[in-house]
C-alpha cells in the first residue's frame, strides 16, 4: 500500500472529507442511556461476539485467563494501618470481593489469620445493588471508623458510607453521601471534609468537585458553610487528610489544570483555609512531619536555589503559609538524566522513593537529618520493576514488589530497619524457558532515542513472520515499566506471539521533560515515536506489517486511533480499548475538559488546529484502506465517555471499514467490573490478535 503521510501533511490531504464530518451525524450515539443508542449497542454486540466467541479458541483462553485471576495461590496484596495487614480479595467465589484483616505478623508468616470484615456480594445482594468497592479511608490510630466509597457498577461517581471496623457493620447515624464523583476525608471521629455535587456552581465543568465543606456528624449537609470554593475552570478542588503520630493536616488540593496544583491547609481553630505560597507546577506526594513533599513539574528557582524539574523537595508550612517558603526548604532527591521518580509513599520514620533509570527500577529510603535528607538505596532485586505497596505511617513497616516481563511478582516486607524479606512469590503462569527479554531502542522522526521492550522467543526467525502486538500509552506522564505478563499479555506469548512496550514520549520514563515534550501543539511527537518502534520492529526483521499489531486503552486507545488513521499500511490488526477518539468534542464530554492541559482547547482556533490534525475520528477517509479495528468501552465508563468508541465505529461502518466493536454494559473505564469480565475481555483481545496476525 501507497505510504501514508504523517501529521499536518495527511491532515491537509484528506481537508474535503474531513470538513464534511465535522458536521458529525452520529451525536446521538452520545446519549449514553439513550433506547436508540443502546439499541445499537446491542446490535453491534451481537454481530462482533458472534465473530469472536464462534472462534475454537476462545473458552480456553477466557479458561486460562480466569484460572490465573481467581487462583487461590495468587499474593494478598495489602495496605498497612497500624500494624494490621487490609486486603481485599476476589476470586470465584468473592465475586465483588471480600474485605478483610491480619496482623502483620500473621501475614507475614505465610498463614494469614484472617478476620472478614465486609462481604460486598452479600451487601450487594441484600441491598439490590451492583456494588463495586473503589476506596476505603480508616482513622488513625484505631482505623476503625471507615469512610467505603461504592460504586454502582464501576464508574467514577461514588456513594461514601461510614463503616464500623470493630463491629463490622455500617456505622449507625454515621456519614452517608449521595452519588457523585466526590472525595471526603476524616478530619477528626465526629467531622469530615467533603467535595460533592451540593448544587449550582459546586461542580467544575470536567465534572469533578468544586466546593468543599466541613460536615459535622448529626448536621444536615446543605446547611453546612462552604469553606473552599475554586474556579469551575479548574479540573477540580480535593480534599485530602494526614493523620498521623507527629501531627494532623488536612486541607484541599486545587488542580486548575491536570498538572498544576494549588495546596490549602485547614485552620481547624479559625476555620479558615490558608494557601501555601508555592509554584503551581507542583505534585503533592503528602505530609512528613510539619513539610510538605512535592515533586516539581517544573524547574524553580527560589532565593538562591535553582531547583531542577523532576526534583523530590520538603517545603516547611509553616513557613509556606507565611510567605517564607525558601527558609528551610531541601532537596529530598534529583535524578539524573536517564532517571526519574515514579512514586512516593511516606512512612512513619522515613519515606519510599520508587526511581526508574533506563526504565529500570531502583528503590530508596529517605530519613530527615540535621543536613535535611539522608538517602539510602535499598539492597533489592535489580532488572526489573520495584514498586511501593504501601508504607505504614503508624509503624515502621512497608511493603514492596519485585516484578520483571517474565519473572512472577514476589512481594517483600521491610519493619524497624531489618533488611527486606521475601513475604510471598507468586507461582509461574506461564512456561518462560525459551523466552527472552530485550531492551531497544528506537529513533524518532527528530532524532530522539526511544526505549522499548521485546518478549520474544530466543530463537526467533527475524524473517519478518513474527505475530508481534505493540503496546503504548503515552501520556499524562504515566510510566511504563516491565511487569508480569498476566491477562492478554500471557495469552499472547502463550501461542507464539512477541509482546512490545514502547515508551514513547508523553509518558513519565524520564520525568516530567520526556512528558511535556509531547504536550499539546507537540502531540505528534509522541506518534512519530510509536511510528518510529513499529519500523524498527520491521526493519530488524521480527515482523511485518502483515504480522503486527497495536494495542491501547483510554489516552493509549487515541493513540492506536492515531496510528490507524496515519499508519493504515504499517499495521494488520488495532485493539482500541475505552478510547478518546473525538478531539474537537472530547472536552465536552464527561471528564474531558480536565484533560485541556494535555491536549490542548479545540474552542481556540490555533489548538484546534493541530488537535484537528490528528483527531482519529475527524480523519478517517473513504478512500484509504485501514486496518480492521477491535473498538471496546463500557457503558458506565463515567470517565471517558463511550460516545468516541460508538462514533468512531459508526464512521468506520459508513464507510464499508472493517470493524469490530464490544461494550460492556459495567465495568467503568476499565470496561470490566470484576474478575470474570476482565478474563473475558482478554479472551475477545487474543481471539481477535491471533485470527488477524497469526492464522
Amino acid at each position: 500500500m501507497k505510504h501514508v503521510l504523517t501529521g499536518l501533511v495527511m491532515s491537509a490531504a484528506i481537508t474535503g472529507a474531513a470538513t464534511a464530518q465535522d458536521e458529525d451525524p452520529y451525536l446521538w450515539l452520545e446519549e449514553v442511556e439513550g433506547e436508540r443508542a443502546l439499541e445499537w449497542v446491542a446490535e453491534r454486540n451481537k454481530s462482533s461476539l458472534g465473530i469472536l466467541e464462534a472462534d475454537e479458541r476462545f473458552q480456553a483462553l477466557q479458561a486460562s485467563a480466569l484460572r490465573d485471576y481467581n487462583a487461590q495461590d495468587k499474593i494478598a496484596y495489602g495496605r498497612l494501618l497500624g500494624g494490621s495487614v487490609h486486603n481485599f480479595w476476589q476470586d470465584e467465589k468473592n465475586v465483588r470481593g471480600l474485605w478483610r484483616r491480619a496482623s502483620l505478623r500473621s501475614y507475614k508468616s505465610g498463614e494469614p489469620r484472617w478476620v472478614d470484615l465486609m462481604d460486598l456480594d452479600a451487601v450487594a445482594e441484600a441491598e439490590g445493588e451492583n456494588w463495586v468497592l473503589k476506596g476505603r479511608k480508616c482513622l488513625p490510630p484505631d482505623f476503625g471508623r471507615c469512610l467505603v466509597e461504592l460504586s454502582r457498577g464501576g464508574g467514577d461517581a461514588i456513594v461514601t458510607r461510614e463503616f464500623d471496623a470493630v463491629m463490622k457493620r455500617w456505622a449507625a447515624g454515621g456519614f452517608v453521601t449521595e452519588e457523585s464523583k466526590q472525595e471526603v476525608v476524616w478530619i477528626d471521629p465526629d467531622t469530615v471534609l467533603i467535595g460533592t455535587e451540593f448544587g449550582e456552581g459546586s461542580m467544575t465543568e470536567s465534572g469533578y468537585p468544586n466546593q468543599v465543606k466541613v460536615w459535622r456528624r448529626g448536621y444536615p449537609l446543605s446547611s453546612e458553610k462552604i469553606m473552599h470554593e475554586g474556579s469551575i475552570t479548574d479540573v477540580g478542588s480535593f480534599p485530602f487528610a494526614s493523620h498521623r503520630p507527629d501531627g494532623t493536616y488536612v486541607g484541599v488540593i486545587q488542580s486548575p489544570d491536570f498538572f498544576t496544583q494549588i495546596i490549602h491547609i485547614y485552620d481547624v481553630e479559625n476555620e479558615e483555609m490558608e494557601q501555601l505560597n508555592l509554584p503551581l507546577a507542583i505534585d503533592f506526594k503528602g505530609i512528613f512531619g510539619n513539610d510538605v513533599i512535592l515533586q516539581l513539574r517544573r524547574n524553580w528557582r527560589i532565593g538562591d536555589k535553582n531547583l531542577t524539574s523532576g526534583s523530590l523537595v520538603s517545603v516547611n508550612i509553616a513557613d509556606a503559609i507565611g510567605g517564607s517558603t525558601g527558609a528551610n526548604l531541601k532537596v529530598i532527591y534529583a535524578p539524573g538524566e536517564k532517571g526519574s521518580i515514579d512514586a512516593v509513599d511516606i512512612g512513619k520514620d522515613r519515606m519510599f522513593i520508587s526511581v526508574l533509570e533506563d526504565v529500570t527500577g531502583t528503590l530508596l529510603t529517605a530519613k530527615p537529618s540535621n543536613q535535611g535528607w539522608d538517602v539510602t538505596r535499598m539492597d533489592m532485586p535489580a532488572n526489573g520493576s520495584l514498586s511501593i505497596v504501601s508504607a505504614d505511617e503508624w509503624w515502621d513497616a512497608a511493603f514492596f514488589n519485585y516484578e520483571s516481563f517474565l519473572q512472577p511478582d514476589t512481594l517483600y516486607a521491610v519493619e524497624r530497619g531489618i533488611e527486606p524479606q521475601e513475604v510471598q512469590s507468586l507461582p509461574a503462569r506461564f512456561d518462560a524457558d525459551g523466552l527472552v527479554t530485550e531492551q531497544k531502542f528506537a529513533t524518532s522522526r527528530d532524532g530522539t532515542k526511544v526505549p522499548y521492550f521485546v518478549i520474544r522467543k530466543a530463537d526467533t526467525e527475524m524473517n519478518g513472520s513474527t505475530p508481534t502486538m505493540l503496546y503504548g500509552y503515552g501520556g499524562f506522564e504515566i510510566s511504563l515499566v516491565p511487569t508480569y505478563l498476566q491477562g492478554f499479555g500471557k495469552l499472547w506469548i502463550e501461542n507464539g506471539g512477541a509482546y512490545v512496550i514502547a515508551n514513547i514520549r508523553g509518558g513519565g520514563e524520564y520525568g516530567p521533560a520526556w512528558h511535556q515534550a509531547a504536550l499539546k501543539a507537540n502531540r505528534q511527537l509522541a506518534y512519530d515515536d510509536f511510528i518510529a518502534v513499529a519500523e524498527n520492529l520491521v526493519s530488524t526483521g521480527l515482523t511485518s506489517p502483515r504480522h503486527l499489531g497495536i494495542r491501547g486503552g483510554s489516552n493509549g486507545g487515541l493513540l492506536v486511533g492515531v496510528m490507524a488513521t496515519q499508519r493504515p499500511d504499517l499495521f494488520n490488526a488495532v485493539i482500541c480499548a475505552v478510547p478518546l477518539l473525538d478531539m474537537m468534542r472530547y472536552h465536552t464530554l464527561l471528564a474531558g475538559a480536565s484533560w485541556v492541559g494535555e491536549y490542548g482547547d479545540p474552542d481556540i482556533p490555533e489548538e484546534r488546529a493541530f488537535i484537528r490534525a490528528y483527531s482519529p475520528y475527524q480523519n478517517v477517509n473513504p478512500e484509504t484502506e485501514y486496518p480492521e479495528m477491535f473498538i471496546y468501552t463500557s457503558t458506565k465508563d463515567d470517565r471517558v465517555h463511550p460516545g468516541h468508541a460508538r462514533k468512531m465505529t459508526a464512521r468506520l461502518m459508513e464507510y464499508g471499514k472493517p470493524v469490530i466493536y464490544y461494550e460492556n454494559t459495567e465495568g467503568g473505564h476499565s470496561a470490566a467490573a470484576n474478575l470474570k469480565q476482565r478474563a473475558y475481555t482478554d479472551a475477545l483481545q487474543a481471539v481477535y490478535a491471533l485470527k488477524k496476525l497469526s492464522d
